[in-house]
């Protein structure tokens, strides 16, 4: 492990405290708020808050179910939510230096100009979701402004093809990359060049795959900006989420929270310097 310092948040993106929404909270998908206390110090100011985005799911890939109405919770971008996050602050905390608030918050596109206020986005099962047009144009400035996306738990050629069909009204003229073991975003603060899939609970519970579909290989790709800078981030065919929620949890290997959490912080610590 490198040593720490605290990193700057990324001023080209202009974030202000005083001008973010305030903390706000919606059911999850799997009930996972159910059992999660609110921190004591979650109204406390940060250097950085989680942001996890807020999306409209379509009829295809990933995991289906829960409300209808995305805008109120209890559908597939709450996956994980909201004890991955939590969990992935403390840790944060605890591995870094950076001052994290310990909750989330939901960030919808449509809120006028309240994404540009949040550095770090993370979108769960994106190979379902159904963007608007003013959505992806939305996202795109977000991106090239200095935001950074991490895209996770989706698996399999299904949902990759759903996943890259929004990704492709973002960035049309964009390439997929495969991340190189010598990419600085696995080296930030751990030395990641030995990486395995993480696994997914619910397909590991089923059948011991750890996997749904035809998602078996682990891929670690992104999408730059002009300056080379990691923009978007896909754990495709792994699920850090589950990772970080379960990370307690006796019947999900230690292996798998190991790896999720490390790679992590990793992409935490690149979104805020680079």
């Amino acid at each position: 492990m490198r040593p720490t310092v605290r990193f700057a948040l990324c001023l080209s993106l202009g974030f202000i405290l005083l001008a973010q929404r305030p903390f706000r909270s919606y059911p999850g998908l799997e009930g996972a708020d159910a059992d999660t206390e609110l921190p004591a110090d979650f109204n406390n100011s940060a250097e950085l808050i989680l942001g996890r985005l807020m999306y409209p799911s379509g009829g295809r890939g990933g995991f289906r179910g829960g409300s209808s109405n995305w805008l109120q919770g209890r559908t597939n971008w709450t996956v994980d939510y909201p004890k991955g996050d939590r969990t992935f602050s403390a840790a944060i905390r605890r591995l870094t230096r950076i001052d994290v608030r310990s909750v989330e918050q939901p960030v919808n596109p449509d809120d006028g100009d309240d994404i540009f206020f949040w550095p770090y986005l993370h979108v769960s099962m994106p190979g379902s979701w159904n963007l608007t047009d003013a959505q992806t144009a939305k996202l795109r400035d977000y991106l090239l402004r200095g935001g950074f996306l991490f895209c996770d738990s989706f698996f399999g050629t299904e949902e990759w093809k759903v996943f890259e069909e929004g990704m492709r009204r973002i960035f049309p003229d964009r390439e997929v990359e495969e991340l190189p073991n010598g990419d600085p975003i696995f080296h930030t603060v751990f030395d990641l060049n030995e990486r395995h899939q993480v696994a997914n609970f619910r397909s590991l519970m089923r059948d011991g795959k750890g996997y749904r579909a035809d998602g078996a290989d682990a891929r670690w790709r992104a999408i730059r900006d002009d300056k080379g800078r990691v923009m978007v981030a896909m754990a495709f065919n792994s699920d850090l989420g589950d990772s970080w929620q379960l990370a307690d949890e006796p019947r999900y290997p230690e292996k798998f929270s190991a790896l999720g959490l490390r790679i992590g912080v990793n992409y935490i610590i690149y979104a805020m310097s680079h």
